[in-house]
């Protein structure tokens, strides 16, 4: 039951990597699709400038709107986030994001020592939220150009995923755009291609420390309708969960932890059933401590 889970899972990852970069005219021909769903966000991190996006970024959108004087706009994005992180929380970033499904396909690759924790584990956890704060809010609010448009700061300068799904598929089909290449495009591929590396022995890394969507949807996982649930009275305290779980969370006692993304492996692996993942309203695991 659990296996078949995981596999249900990796076709909703490619099914949504899919369907929002399904504007397949915008590879063939370098460009960025105009068309009215570039009005809508999608849950998860999906550059809005890769050419087969169908829809925006919230990340992308929300720094967009912060520095302008779009208030309904911002929001709107604000009231998008908030409403997908408390029904679904970190179940975005294990199976609708593209660019987490891009990072398991790396880690799936053999021949590389696969590490659980890297040193100062806990601390490189806390990168995401900083990123959050400072380049995701704080700079579109108080890094303005002359005409008073916020920039930013986390699409320019730190995110992989534009680079990866916008930058260098521009540039590949944009002879022109070569040109003008300068040293922040060098900048962001050195930081896709450290991700890349580390992603061969680390599990999606970018998701664990980095990620300023993800820890807005982590900070909502405690509390977010779609929640796992350890039944106390099919417990053994075996720690076979713990083992599993690629992020080393302790499920028995943090089942909702912040840093879940849901992908099943610890209900895959319990031998006594004890642990059940679904949306249910009221569930209620045992413990709900955020760590």
């Amino acid at each position: 039951m659990g296996k078949k889970i995981g596999r249900v899972r990796r076709i909703v990852q490619a099914g949504t990597a899919v369907l929002t970069n399904g504007y397949l005219t915008g590879f063939a021909k370098g460009q960025i699709y105009q068309g009215p769903g570039k009005q809508f966000c999608v849950p998860g991190l999906n550059c809005y400038s890769c050419p087969g996006a169908l829809g925006s970024c919230p990340i992308g959108a929300l720094q967009a709107v912060l520095g302008s004087a779009e208030y309904r706009m911002a929001f709107y994005v604000l009231g998008f986030l908030l409403v997908v992180g408390a029904l679904l929380g970190r179940v975005v970033c294990g199976w609708l994001c593209p660019f987490g499904w891009f990072q398991e396909l790396l880690y799936r690759i053999p021949f590389f020592r696969k590490v659980k924790k890297l040193p100062g584990e806990k601390g490189l956890r806390l990168l995401k939220y900083a990123i959050l704060v400072g380049f995701v809010l704080l700079i579109p609010l108080y890094v303005v150009d002359i005409l008073g448009q916020g920039q930013p700061g986390f699409c320019k300068y730190i995110c992989p995923a534009g680079t990866l799904e916008a930058g260098w598929p521009l540039v590949a089909l944009n002879p022109a755009l070569r040109s003008a290449l300068g040293w922040l495009f060098a900048w962001k591929s050195a930081v896709l291609v450290a991700l890349i590396l580390l992603a061969l022995t680390v599990w999606r890394p970018f998701c664990r420390y980095l990620c300023p969507l993800g820890a807005v949807y982590g900070l909502l996982n405690p509390v977010a309708l779609c929640r796992m649930e350890v039944a106390e009275h099919k417990c053994t305290h075996c720690g076979a969960c713990q083992r599993a779980c690629p992020m080393d969370i302790p499920v028995e006692q943090t089942p909702n932890s912040p840093e879940c993304v849901r992908c099943g492996a610890c209900r895959d692996s319990c031998p006594h059933g004890a642990i059940a993942m679904g949306c249910r309203k009221g569930a209620a695991p045992k413990k709900e401590m955020v760590g």
